[in-house]
């Protein structure tokens, strides 16, 4: 008897040892957000998740999109985030050919269109932004503001306008966009004229949007919802937008979008396809564009009324495969132009 039972204790034990190791591995620890988009844009986001998903915990890094692609490449052999988020889809696209982020199509984002999607889905776009001029009303009137980018190297506005400097993605695709629309050699002469024009370059586009707003400098140029922002704070809100290039000859508004990826051999996969899917969620796309007037990228969402739609102006025809493809000629453009 006491064989008999021996027999089948070691059966059990030996069952429920091979059947843990046949199990599938369970992703330990929380999931880790390498985010290029700062924590004001991001944490309405976040909060929704961990409301949907209490099971989930999140970590975040925070940093310029090129400093956590660096580390992301540092990283490739053991990976540490999980997803990356990034304010500009120029950064992604330079780390396809290093393996470091993961092919991995997003439930829900079938929806996007295929310009603004990796066919792979080693990078998706989730929100699309447009590039405008914002002004200082007590400094500019609506009748004299600049209606077109060409125009900020006028001598009036000398000294008198601001960029984000040249590390900032948006800025970059810009500059790429504008070399296809017009050329390298009137692009180049452009940037050029902006520098010789005093024109000044700041850390991010947050602390453009608040010298605008302060009279600090008369004119900014930045994220069409830096402007809706700007003019909802509680001081210094006196400003004005112009979607420039509306002309029937001119080039039309350049537009960039923000982006999610998957890491590569991450540690949470199942985590990680979880949260990119709740980003295209009708709900989250709503949030993105009530909470930070970014335009969605998943058809029938729009903007809150008063702020303006992505079909009230005319958009620039460029792709965005056409500004990656430029992006690095983009960033010794403007390095060599001079900007910071």
């Amino acid at each position: 008897m006491r064989t008999v039972w021996g027999v089948r204790f070691c059966l059990v034990f030996f069952i429920i040892v091979c059947t843990a190791c046949a199990a599938p591995a369970v992703e330990r620890g929380p999931l880790v957000i390498y985010s290029g988009r700062t924590e004001a844009f991001i944490q309405p986001i976040l909060d929704a998740f961990a409301t949907a998903h209490p099971e989930i915990a999140v970590v975040v890094k925070y940093g310029k999109n090129s400093e956590l692609a660096a580390l992301l490449l540092e990283e490739r052999d053991r990976p540490q985030a999980d997803i990356f988020l990034t304010t500009d889809m120029l950064v992604p696209l330079s780390l396809i050919d290093e393996g470091v982020l993961a092919p991995a199509p997003i439930p829900g984002s079938e929806y996007v269109p295929a310009t603004l999607k990796d066919a792979q889905g080693r990078w998706t776009s989730v929100t699309s932004r447009a590039r405008v001029i914002i002004y200082n009303t007590d400094l500019v009137s609506a009748a004299d503001a600049p209606q077109s980018m060409l125009a900020l190297t006028d001598p009036r506005w000398r000294g008198k306008v601001a960029f984000a400097d040249a590390s900032n993605g948006p800025f970059q695709s810009q500059i790429a966009g504008m070399m296809h629309l017009l050329g390298t050699p009137a692009t180049d002469a452009w940037v050029r004229a902006l520098v010789a024009n005093n024109t000044a370059f700041l850390a991010n586009a947050t602390d453009l949007r608040m010298a605008v707003g302060s009279g600090e400098f008369a004119i900014g140029v930045a994220n069409h919802y830096h402007y809706e922002l700007q003019r909802r704070e509680a001081t210094n809100n006196r400003v004005g937008v112009v979607f420039p290039d509306q002309g029937p000859t001119q080039m039309g508004v350049l537009m960039n979008t923000s982006t999610v990826s998957q890491v590569a051999g991450s540690a949470h996969p199942d985590a990680a396809a979880t949260f990119a899917a709740f980003l295209y969620a009708p709900a989250t796309q709503q949030l993105f564009a009530d909470v930070n007037y970014e335009f969605p990228v998943v058809p029938g969402v729009r903007i809150t009324s008063g702020a303006t739609q992505h079909d009230d102006f005319r958009q620039a025809a460029v792709s965005m495969d056409i500004v990656a493809a430029d992006a690095q000629n983009a960033v010794l453009l403007m390095q060599n132009a001079g900007i910071p």
